[in-house]
């Protein structure tokens, strides 16, 4: 006889790293879950974490980077989006709303990097305004623009 293992519903609170060059080259994945599409490195805090330190496990995780080897900037932002539907089964019932935490991670330049498989497919490097036509959601396009902003640039 198997038995189930339940995960525990996941935290609605989670960060988004946009990893980029100083040159505006911006890193993005496609789901393994969703073909087609795109984001930033995301994912949910965990039982005792803190936004930052989910920040830093999720780039180890789905890039295998060391953000703290890096400029790695907490940019005290954060929106509160609606989860999508076919994403709700992973939180306690009812929950709806997510709260995501933006975070950049600053590289000398473009390299490669280990996906998790089951998370991502595959990854470019892309620039920042190219990036911004390709990522999903609406919260990893104010991540792009807000990068643009900091060189003075917009969309």
């Amino acid at each position: 006889m198997t038995q189930d293992i339940q995960k525990s519903p996941k935290v609605p609170v989670s960060a988004l790293v946009l990893i980029h060059t100083a040159d505006l080259d911006v890193l993005i994945m496609e789901r393994a879950d969703k073909a087609g599409f795109w984001q930033s490195v995301t994912g949910s805090i965990e039982a005792g974490e803190t936004p930052y330190d989910a920040a830093v496990r999720e780039v180890k995780e789905e890039t295998g980077l060391d953000a703290l080897a890096f400029d790695f900037q907490d940019w005290q932002v954060n929106n509160t989006y609606e989860i999508y539907p076919h994403w709700r089964y992973r939180y306690a019932d009812g929950v709806t709303e997510n709260v995501e935490h933006q975070f950049g991670l600053l590289l000398p330049k473009a390299r490669a990097v280990t996906l998790a498989p089951n998370e991502h497919v595959r990854y470019e490097w892309v620039n920042w305004r190219e990036a911004a036509q390709r990522v999903f959601s609406w919260t990893n396009v104010d991540a792009l623009q807000r990068l643009g902003a900091k060189h003075n640039l917009t969309l």
